[in-house]
């Protein structure tokens, strides 16, 4: 028995992979095509543990794909192999269309077609989840209520119309084909491994650094946050215990605008990394020109996981922020690393343009 994961070189995937090689013996094939947001280095622990198999490919890979598929025979297959940043989608949508959605499609064939080989009781355990996102909901108003799994899609953004473009192909290949299909639908992520383009380890790093703590427009964008490994645990969930072709939200019932977000961290590293000045990081912040089409709120009604799988997060945000920030300063080599050139050219290019 073993499962495979794509895009488990990525800020989520990474972390289910660690989590789950915690928890299971239960070999996995790692699949991740490497792009700047996928990096090895999260796996180093994992370097000499036969129960790990990396290979470097594409889920759109029509030719590797089913071959290992066949090779391995794995019993669920879990994507979380996508584009996932609204400022790249904004600059480079076309990457999100190829990747999020043409390789959805591509990796949805090659699953169906091993699938149909399966023997009945194979075919009957076989599950292919899809980690998607909260935004593929569009914006709510400060005093809507949250997303549940029946709120219509309206996504704003090339990446979240990307996502909900994938969410609909997995939907379509259970009700077309009967593929045993999941899909979760998550908010905003935080934890260890965060690639540093994202708020919050964009914060920390460059309040280390000792340059400007960029906040788009006046920062009061609301965000339900969800530590990472509280994502893994709802995912090892689904997968055992989801009923085939529903829908789960998953998300950490910590709704806080982008403004305050920024203040915490600033807090938690005067106390943690004082400013040789002694000075508070937040003299750093900085407001900046709005991201184009940026939506106001998102937030997860997660009661459903809650009620039929028995699923909820175990952080709350005060303790899962801390140990974001702790991991942050425990880890200064892996952030040094991941800053490469294509990172830096990266962070001009979005933030020089910002006033």
């Amino acid at each position: 028995m073993m499962i495979f994961v794509t895009g488990g070189a990525g800020f989520i995937g990474a972390n289910f992979v660690l989590d789950w090689l915690q928890e299971h013996d239960e070999p996995i094939v790692n699949i991740d095509k490497l792009t700047y947001a996928g990096n090895l280095e999260s796996l180093a622990s994992l370097q000499d543990d036969s129960r790990h198999t990396f290979v470097h490919a594409d889920i759109g890979d029509t030719k590797v794909i089913p071959e290992l598929l066949a090779k391995h025979q794995p019993r669920a297959v879990i994507n979380f192999a996508a584009e996932s940043h609204v400022d790249r989608s904004i600059h480079s949508p076309e990457d999100f269309i190829q990747t999020n959605v043409v390789g959805t499609f591509h990796l949805l064939e090659s699953v169906r077609s091993y699938w149909n080989q399966l023997d009945q009781q194979n075919k009957t355990d076989f599950r292919f989840l899809h980690v998607s996102t909260d935004e593929v909901y569009g914006s709510l108003t400060k005093n809507e209520p949250a997303f549940t799994e029946q709120h219509q899609y309206e996504p704003n953004s090339p990446y979240s119309a990307s996502k909900a473009a994938s969410d609909h192909l997995v939907r379509s290949y259970h009700h077309t084909y009967g593929l045993p299909v999941l899909t979760t639908n998550c908010s905003n992520n935080y934890g260890p491994y965060h690639f540093p383009e994202k708020l919050i380890p964009l914060m920390i790093v460059n309040a280390l650094a000792g340059k400007s703590l960029p906040i788009y427009g006046d920062g009061q964008q609301i965000r339900d946050w969800l530590y990472v490994k509280d994502h893994c645990s709802a995912i090892r969930r689904v997968v055992a215990a989801g009923i085939i072709g529903e829908t789960y939200n998953v998300g950490g019932w910590n709704e806080k605008p982008n403004i305050e977000i920024v203040h915490t961290v600033c807090a938690l590293l005067d106390e943690l990394r004082p400013r040789e000045d002694k000075k508070s990081y937040t003299e750093q912040i900085t407001f900046v020109t709005d991201r184009l089409g940026h939506d106001r709120r998102y937030a997860i009604d997660a009661r459903k996981i809650e009620r039929e799988l028995g699923w909820k997060p175990a952080e709350t945000f005060d303790t899962g922020i801390r140990k974001t920030v702790q991991w942050y300063l425990d880890n200064q080599e892996w952030v040094a690393n991941v800053q490469s050139g294509a990172y830096r050219d990266w962070v001009e290019t979005n933030y020089a343009e910002r006033t």
